[in-house]
C-alpha cells in the first residue's frame, strides 16, 4: 500500500506532543514555594513545592488550581538562599490539575542570577556524580 502525503500528517498529528519544550534544561528538584495571582477578580493565593526548575521556567505541584495563562508572582524558598526568591512576574504556560508550569517574565538579573547559579550548580553535579 502506497503511502500518501495525508497518511504521513495525519500520522504526525497522532504523536504526542514534546514533553520538554524549554529551551534550556531542567533540573528535577524539591523546594517551597509560595504563588499568588488574580484569578475572575478574586486574589488567589497557594502554597507549593518546586519539582523542577531551569533558567525560563518552573514546574510546580500546588496546593491551589490556576488556570492556563494566568499571571503569578511566585516567592520561591531556593535552597541556599536566605530570603525567598521573589519573581514578581511570571504566566502559567500549562496545568495538569495542581500540577502547572510557569514561564518567567523579564525576571530581575539578580533573580536571573541566582536560579542560573541554582541550575547550573546542580546540573554540573548530576553529571559529575554519573562520571
Amino acid at each position: 500500500m502506497k503511502h500518501t502525503s495525508t497518511d504521513r500528517s495525519r500520522r504526525t498529528a497522532d504523536k504526542p506532543p514534546n514533553d520538554n519544550r524549554r529551551g534550556t534544561e531542567r533540573v528535577p528538584t524539591q523546594f517551597s514555594l509560595m504563588y499568588s495571582g488574580m484569578h475572575d477578580g478574586r486574589m488567589l493565593i497557594g502554597n507549593g513545592v518546586v519539582r523542577n526548575i531551569s533558567e525560563a521556567g518552573i514546574g510546580i505541584h500546588g496546593n491551589q488550581v490556576v488556570k492556563l495563562g494566568m499571571d503569578l508572582s511566585l516567592f520561591i524558598d531556593l535552597p541556599g538562599v536566605e530570603e525567598p526568591v521573589c519573581i514578581a512576574e511570571s504566566r502559567v504556560s500549562w496545568v495538569s490539575g495542581r500540577r502547572f508550569g510557569v514561564e518567567m517574565i523579564a525576571p530581575k538579573l539578580e533573580v536571573q542570577n541566582e536560579l542560573r547559579f541554582y541550575v547550573w550548580n546542580n546540573l554540573f553535579r548530576k553529571k559529575a556524580s554519573k562520571s
